[in-house]
């Protein structure tokens, strides 16, 4: 590791500290990791890309220090539910029109039964006409 890099590091642990103790000097205090990245004075993208162990380390810091759940994470579980949701009244939608397409095709053919008997028509079995013509 570079200079750069750990001073980059120690930096993000500091702001850590000062976010978990509430004591945030250069971000909203949030506990995230925008607020995080904000803090520590590192672009956001760095805690996503090159310090992603630290982004852990600060969220289940969070998670112990705190007993809070990350906001990320809550958005997340907010999300699952909506969806469970979601697929749930889908699937009772697409139950309730199978039952109605069932019914309707039973409809449709009591009322051509009917519309036939009404008419005089008895099925022929001679009236079937062939697409194509019988090869000779």
């Amino acid at each position: 590791m570079n200079h750069q890099h750990q001073n980059e590091r120690a930096r993000i642990r500091e702001a850590m500290d000062r976010l978990l103790t509430g004591q945030a000097t250069a971000s909203n205090g949030s506990l995230t990791v925008v607020a995080l990245a904000a803090e520590a004075d590192v672009h956001r993208m760095a805690l996503l890309k090159r310090h992603v162990d630290l982004k852990n380390e600060f969220y289940e810091r969070v998670r112990v220090e705190t007993h809070q759940v990350p906001e990320t994470e809550k958005r997340l579980r907010e999300t699952v539910t909506k969806l469970k949701k979601t697929i749930a009244n889908q699937r009772a939608e697409i139950e309730e029109l199978r039952e109605q397409v069932t019914r309707l095709a039973l409809a449709s053919a009591v009322l051509t039964q009917e519309d036939d008997r009404q008419a005089g028509h008895a099925p022929a079995p001679n009236n079937v006409v062939p697409f194509r013509p019988p090869k000779a």
